[in-house]
């Protein structure tokens, strides 16, 4: 009786915390670096210098959150710039189709 049970999320095993790859978490944690050395220089009396302090954070955080059918949203803006930089006419050249004018090629 050979029954395998293969588990839907074997690629989650692979992942840290089930989530982040180690690059994820090398982004991140650059983002909170910056953050926290521009916490040292920008003083935060105001709401535009704690924006700026904390806009480093949030952006890699917003990059690395899970986004369902892709693994974050890094990679959703991946797979965008790769769909708007590569062609866009997509030539039919199955076999069913005529590919010369006698369709005997």
């Amino acid at each position: 009786m050979n029954n395998y049970l293969i588990p839907a999320n074997t690629n989650r095993g692979r992942l840290i915390f089930g989530l982040f790859r180690k690059e994820d978490l090398i982004l991140f944690g650059v983002g909170l670096g910056i953050s926290f050395v521009l916490l040292t220089f920008i003083p935060m009396t105001s709401t535009g210098g704690a924006v700026l302090v904390l806009a480093p954070a949030a952006i890699s955080a917003l990059l690395v959150a899970p986004v369902p059918y892709y693994h974050n949203i890094l990679n959703v803006l991946k797979e965008l710039i790769e769909f708007l930089n590569h062609r866009q006419k997509y030539v039919w050249k199955g076999w069913c189709s005529n590919y010369g004018e006698d369709g005997n090629e």
